[in-house]
């Protein structure tokens, strides 16, 4: 079963850009990345520029309106995700638990739908 990580965390949380702090938490995402792949189920991954970068589209009343800006304001925003391919939902949640930001930020875990039986017309 494929589970998507997404990864969470305040702007303000974590190491600044550009600090050692920050560089030292890229050599644990980078062997965080390896893990996953080592163990045969990383499936896909990308981080995410600063939310401050989004664009959010919606069509409303037949008009689309374009607005710089993610889609909620929240405290805490989508940073990244991973896709991994696991047994079950405890398989997903001890591969959570090994991000390096979850000191200070959070994992959602959504089950992947699978359409691949549906038939198509």
């Amino acid at each position: 079963m494929q589970y998507m990580l997404l990864l969470t965390s305040a702007p303000d949380a974590g190491p600044q850009p550009g600090s050692p702090e920050e560089a030292a938490e890229m050599g644990e995402w980078f062997a965080y990345d390896d893990m996953l792949k080592q163990a045969g189920v990383f499936v896909s991954g990308e981080a995410l520029h600063p939310v401050d970068t989004a664009t959010t589209v919606r069509v409303r009343d037949g008009g689309t309106v374009v607005t710089d800006g993610p889609f909620a304001e929240t405290k805490e925003y989508l940073g990244g995700y991973y896709v991994i391919d696991v047994d079950d939902l405890d398989a997903a949640v001890s591969y959570a638990e090994k991000v390096p930001n979850i000191g200070y930020g959070s994992v959602e875990i959504r089950a992947v739908v699978d359409f691949s039986a549906l038939e198509r017309s």
